[in-house]
């Protein structure tokens, strides 16, 4: 990889794929395009390329980039939390910046991978294989299912599109998402904040949570698709918050039961998990860290490192479950 353009670079995935890529391929010229409102500036300290401060969805920044050489793009940028309820936000920004990638991926004849979700799939009870997508029961989850179909039209027009269905992700990088942040953070930081673990009844909710250094991985792995697709990204193995709950026990030497409560999302997926078969037979990827191995490290190489007065969140039961106006401010 010699020319690197990485959108949402400054975000918690983003970045460890932006550090990584550096670590991987030192000689190669790497740029961060983010508009840092969720992505932050601690996420890429030790980052030594350059960095644009744009929203993808806007047309600011692409006559410079249309000037450089790319033969990687990866596209992270998007809203990326559920709860969002602004629809056309969520559209617009998610939708339109994945156009404008694709336009100049066509036009440098570059190759994309790019972040879908396993939001795509909705509500379902069983492993999930690429071809049972399409009933998101969320803005977000439908955003993706539209940014798939316009991948589709420019296959053959790019050198190529490969989107990854990122399952749970969670992992180092995540400390400034607040609400947004995995479960797994949150339930730890507030077992090391001496409270109960508060999950929704009866914590038998499965999800198949992955590790970020498994999803760098994956995602740096996926421009060796054999074809132009959509792959899921997740473990292969779903896992129960009360397991989670037992995983940051063990690695924080403690014994904490959970505090259960209602659950207020009418949107909310009960259970994930992908079936990876597709996406082995295609790049070869197998994760290194099951979620237990995954939440270990974690825990004890990273959040027990990190002062607890920066690792505050927003609990779930103090926040504002009320609709949000539509359309986009100025």
């Amino acid at each position: 990889m010699k020319d690197i353009l990485i959108t949402g670079g400054a975000g918690f995935v983003g970045a460890n794929l932006t550090l990584e890529l550096q670590n991987r391929f030192p000689e190669a010229r790497i740029t961060v395009l983010d508009d840092f409102r969720v992505g932050k500036f601690k996420n890429l300290l030790g980052f030594k390329g350059d960095c644009l401060a744009y929203n993808v969805a806007g047309q600011d920044w692409l006559p410079w980039a249309k000037t450089q050489n790319w033969d990687h793009i990866f596209h992270l940028a998007s809203i990326t939390d559920t709860t969002v309820l602004d629809e056309c936000k969520m559209m617009n920004e998610n939708i339109e910046g994945f156009r404008n990638i694709l336009e100049l991926a066509s036009e440098k004849k570059a190759s994309v991978v790019w972040a879908s979700s396993a939001a795509t799939y909705g509500n379902v009870d069983k492993p999930v294989r690429e071809e049972d997508a399409g009933a998101p029961n969320n803005i977000y989850g439908f955003s993706k299912w539209v940014m798939e179909g316009l991948a589709r039209k420019y296959f053959g027009k790019v050198k190529k599109v490969v989107g990854l269905r990122y399952f749970n992700v969670f992992g180092p990088g995540e400390y400034y998402k607040g609400h947004a942040a995995s479960m797994i953070y949150q339930l730890t930081v507030q077992i090391m904040a001496g409270k109960s673990p508060r999950i929704f009844k009866d914590g038998e909710q499965k999800r198949d949570h992955i590790y970020v250094k498994d999803v760098v991985a994956a995602t740096i792995q996926a421009h060796q698709s054999k074809e132009n697709t959509v792959l899921n990204l997740g473990t292969g193995t779903a896992t129960s918050f009360n397991a989670v709950i037992s995983a940051i026990n063990e690695a924080l030497g403690t014994d904490v039961k959970p505090e259960f409560f209602e659950n207020p999302f009418s949107f909310y997926q009960n259970f994930t998990q992908a079936d990876m078969s597709r996406h082995k037979a295609m790049t070869g990827f197998t994760c290194k860290y099951t979620t237990r191995e995954g939440i270990i490290d974690y825990v004890r190489n990273h959040l027990l490192k990190r002062p607890l007065a920066e690792m505050k969140i927003k609990t779930i039961e103090n926040r504002d479950y009320s609709p949000q106006p539509t359309g986009i401010k100025g």
